[in-house]
């Protein structure tokens, strides 16, 4: 290798190693795709999902998103999982991408986020009526609070609703999926435990148990395949979150993966350009068959 070129990879491969993780703002300044159509799985004006079709005639295999934003209302929604929804599309995979109720927004929290979650998630059976989804193959996917929500949503439980429809696999990108460990030893970048207790009604609801039927890491075992992945460089969830999780969910039976990515932030866990995506991509596809 020639000394000039030698030195130029090194500046460059340096340059990367170095480069701070994006922020939403960045990801969000780019110019956004769109999905196929929007459709209302309830009557509020906040219960409705963007479907991503692919071209052709199907059925697709379905990945269920749930974007994150702290379970925040004054935080993106939808808009943050546009990027990896249209990858996903033009790989012809089909995607359900909710919209919820959020703390700030009227009936957010305890219970009305969960509600709209499961209702949104068992919606797939009617858009199945419609759209040539492949009902066998389809995967829970979220990230930060929707990587809760995905794990969540994937086992049954009283919130669920009577005949909750189940994935065959779950992915929780940068997910905050055990609450209890988060409240307590987690950043404050969500708004520290006021944000946990507001998504768990911990100021009315009187029961011993806060957090049986909410946190995935207290309903142990999910009984679905799990891919659990951080960003070693992530300062809103830290790596060690999803590693613990991972250590008592294998304990407890389930099958999980779990991948901390080196060089990747919050962000570039939905970021169809960076490294990362294209690793995350691989382990949906693979729940997904």
């Amino acid at each position: 290798m020639k000394p000039a070129l030698g030195l130029a990879l090194a500046a460059t491969l340096s340059a990367c190693a170095s480069a701070a993780p994006i922020s939403y703002r960045d990801l969000l300044a780019r110019e956004r795709p769109h999905a196929d159509a929007r459709i209302a799985y309830g009557a509020l004006p906040l219960q409705y999902g963007e479907l991503w079709l692919p071209k052709g005639k199907g059925p697709y295999p379905l990945v269920v998103m749930i974007h994150g934003g702290c379970w925040l209302a004054d935080l993106p929604g939808t808009e943050l999982m546009d990027y990896v929804a249209s990858d996903l599309r033009a790989d012809g995979i089909a995607v359900w991408n909710l919209e919820y109720r959020r703390i700030g927004h009227e009936g957010g929290g305890y219970p009305g986020t969960f509600q709209d979650v499961a209702a949104g998630a068992d919606h797939v059976r009617d858009l199945a009526k419609t759209y040539p989804l492949d009902l066998k193959h389809v995967v829970f996917a979220g990230h930060s609070a929707g990587g809760h929500l995905a794990l969540w949503a994937s086992k049954a439980s009283p919130l669920r609703g009577e005949t909750p429809f189940l994935p065959k696999g779950a992915v929780s990108l940068a997910g905050i999926i055990d609450l209890a460990a988060y409240r307590e030893t987690g950043p404050d970048a969500c708004g520290g435990p006021g944000t946990i207790d507001a998504l768990t009604g911990a100021k009315f609801r009187k029961t011993q148990d806060l957090y049986g039927g909410l946190s995935p890491a207290a309903m142990l075992p999910l009984g679905v395949r799990q891919a659990v992945i951080s960003g070693d460089l992530d300062p809103i969830v830290p790596s060690r979150f999803g590693a613990a999780y991972a250590v008592s969910a294998k304990a407890a039976g389930d099958p999980v993966t779990e991948l901390n990515l080196k060089g990747a932030g919050h962000f570039e866990l939905i970021d169809p350009a960076a490294a990362a995506w294209s690793v995350i991509k691989g382990e949906i596809k693979s729940l997904l068959d």
